[in-house]
């Protein structure tokens, strides 16, 4: 035995022992395991988990051997790490937010999104699609990904793209004086014409984006006067969509107004995030060119509700804006999912409080998409969206172990997902067993 133990630290103490060469198996006793491909609820289910991976489902409760752990998760329902497809995790909305600008430093934005990155795991959304923020976001998904921070897997769009007087212009509304000092550029994410554009995706591409986000019409949440109107033209986002999918990247566009939307899905756009005024020209041109919807309804709720109940929280062009558009988003929502748009689950997390994205299920359930298919959105949907769906999205063998376990039933009461008492990330628990 002493010979025995000598030789396995001389192993661990070189590497060659450990985890890698003895691994332990977790077995998760699932009272009701969510199938989300089929949409049953399979009862007394097992799901093995070895390092990062699902290597087994199986029926009834097995037992593992003396080295594996189990939990009990026998009154609970279980099912796929839920994935948010438009996030901002640098931000929070708040009063200060237009003097943070000009006040935070980098460092001072990083170690608010690693705390954002850990309520939104908490909240039970293993994966997450930053849809813009500063350049932070794509250094928060490497720390993530190396193990240095807990938070869910980012997939970073790094800086988002405007036009001048855009939604990503960081000049909108400021003196002539701050207009011209700053003058921000195709690397501070505002470009013109078809070669700044293409610039502008380059420059994201260098600095290490996964994806390219646009802003085909203007914001809420900025000071330019209107957040409607098209401020690309489609010569523009052509060649954003053309230069991303040359270096492999796909291109999520901002888009409220209706024109706007219509030009970035003729141009072959990834998704049309938002969408809020879609009207039926532009839905029907999304079901046949199968672009994904991801409609942030809890961002439109959450800056309606607060000019309504909070006089002067917003400027005054932001909160017109926000009462024309936010109301607007829940049914134009409805109408599209009756079209056979493809939806995928987003919520513009940062424009309301991170950590709440589950609030999403119930608007969208409000606007008549049934409690299944709107889990399908933050599950098989939004793994497709994100082109990975052999690793995310389901709980089956391969993929990776990304699990959340409810109380109740959220096919009966989809508040239920509001509540997670168990979060498992790539094997790791968060919350909970």
């Amino acid at each position: 035995m002493r010979t025995a133990t000598r030789i396995l630290l001389l192993l661990t103490a070189f590497g060659l022992a450990g985890p890698a060469a003895f691994a332990q198996k977790t077995y998760l006793h699932c009272g009701r395991l969510l199938d989300v491909r089929s949409g049953r609820l399979l009862s007394q289910q097992t799901l093995v988990v070895e390092r990062d991976r699902i290597v087994a489902v199986q029926a009834g409760y097995a037992a593992g051997g003396a080295q594996d752990q189990v939990i009990n998760l026998e009154n609970r329902t279980v099912l796929p790490g839920l994935i948010d497809c438009h996030v901002h995790l640098e931000s929070q909305q708040s009063r200060a937010s237009f003097a943070e600008q000009f006040t935070l430093n980098p460092a001072d934005i990083a170690y608010r999104a690693q705390a954002i990155a850990l309520t939104t795991l908490r909240a039970g959304f293993t994966t997450v699609r930053d849809c813009g923020g500063s350049g932070v976001n794509t250094a928060l998904r490497k720390a993530v990904a190396q193990g240095l921070v807990p938070g869910p897997r980012i997939y970073s769009a790094g800086t988002a793209i405007s036009s001048t007087g855009g939604h990503m212009d960081s000049t909108d509304g400021l003196s002539d004086f701050m207009m011209d000092k700053l003058n921000p550029g195709p690397a501070e994410g505002v470009a013109n014409g078809p070669e700044q554009c293409r610039q502008a995706v380059r420059e994201q591409f260098r600095r290490g984006a996964d994806l390219i986000k646009i802003a085909s019409t203007g914001g809420v949440l900025d000071l330019s006067k209107d957040g409607t109107g098209a401020q690309y033209t489609e010569e523009e986002i052509r060649a954003v969509v053309q230069t991303a999918h040359d270096l492999g990247m796909p291109v999520a566009c901002h888009a409220h107004g209706a024109e706007g939307i219509k030009r970035a899905v003729r141009a072959g756009v990834t998704s049309i995030d938002h969408g809020s005024l879609m009207d039926a020209e532009a839905i029907q041109l999304m079901a046949k060119s199968r672009t994904w919807y991801v409609p942030t309804l809890i961002a439109g709720k959450s800056v309606a509700d607060t000019v309504r109940a909070h006089p002067g929280y917003f400027p005054p062009v932001i909160a017109a804006k926000a009462l024309n558009v936010g109301t607007q988003m829940q049914g134009t929502f409805g109408r599209a999912i009756k079209t056979g748009v493809r939806v995928a689950f987003g919520t513009d997390a940062g424009v309301y409080r991170h950590g709440q994205n589950a609030k999403e299920f119930g608007y969208m359930t409000e606007a008549g998409m049934s409690p299944l298919n709107a889990i399908r959105t933050a599950t098989l949907n939004a793994a497709e969206l994100l082109g990975d769906p052999q690793n995310l999205g389901a709980l089956e063998a391969g993929k990776y172990a990304d699990v959340v376990a409810v109380e109740g039933d959220p096919l009966q009461d989809i508040s239920a997902l509001t509540r997670p008492s168990f979060v498992m990330k790539a094997g790791k628990v968060y919350v909970g067993q």
